[in-house]
């Protein structure tokens, strides 16, 4: 039986998948696991008031897991895990943190008015951390061969960062971190990636209204 989620609507697109990494994140866990689901495409900046009444935070995504509405990526991740152990996706506990302030650094450069505020360094520590540990550690994924459930999550983030950065302030990943940029393409060029990955400009958009708000 499918799986009912709720996940953003692209913004200006009543019925195409939206820009939610969080949302993708359980997405491709569902398409990793080869998980049977059903989409429903909430628009955020007026929610419908059947989703807040599943939702009362209004917060996507949301998922249907044993009759009950489940929030919050890593608890519906950690139940997936439970309810689908075939393939596994857990993360070796050594590489939990792998990555863990990479998007936290992302939003701050991003909305940074400042150049000289510290923040594009700060950002570009972290990926130096994250090359450091792929570049010591077998790949081509953060804990080897296999991906896990921690490259589920670090991938729509990196997409977002790739996108954001390149339209709103012309930046990119430095072309010196190449374990940072193989990671990404690999992550990327996957089939589960392809399929839940939301248009470049519909990542775009989602942004605008943070960025010149």
């Amino acid at each position: 039986m499918a799986l009912d989620i709720c996940v953003k609507v692209a913004v200006g697109a009543p019925d195409v998948l939206g820009d939610c990494p969080f949302s993708q994140r359980v997405l491709l866990t569902l398409e990793e696991k080869k998980a049977p689901y059903k989409l429903h495409l909430i628009n955020v900046s007026d929610k419908p008031q059947w989703f807040l009444d599943i939702s009362p935070e209004g917060k996507v995504p949301v998922m249907k897991l044993d009759g009950k509405w489940v929030a919050d990526s890593d608890v519906i991740v950690g139940i997936l895990e439970e309810k689908y152990p075939e393939p596994s996706l857990k993360t070796p506990p050594e590489f939990a943190s792998v990555g863990s302030k990479l998007f936290g650094a992302f939003v701050t450069f991003l909305l940074s008015k400042d150049a000289n505020d510290g923040s594009e360094k700060a950002l570009v520590d972290e990926l130096e951390a994250l090359e450091n540990h792929l570049k010591t550690h077998p790949g081509p994924f953060v804990a080897g061969e296999k991906v896990t459930a921690l490259d589920l999550s670090l991938a729509p983030k990196l997409y977002h960062l790739v996108i954001v950065l390149g339209h709103y302030k012309n930046w990119s990943v430095p072309e010196s971190l190449t374990y940072v940029r193989n990671y990404a393409e690999a992550l990327f060029a996957r089939e589960s990636f392809e399929k839940t990955r939301a248009d470049k400009e519909f990542v775009v958009a989602g942004w605008e209204s943070k960025v010149n708000g």
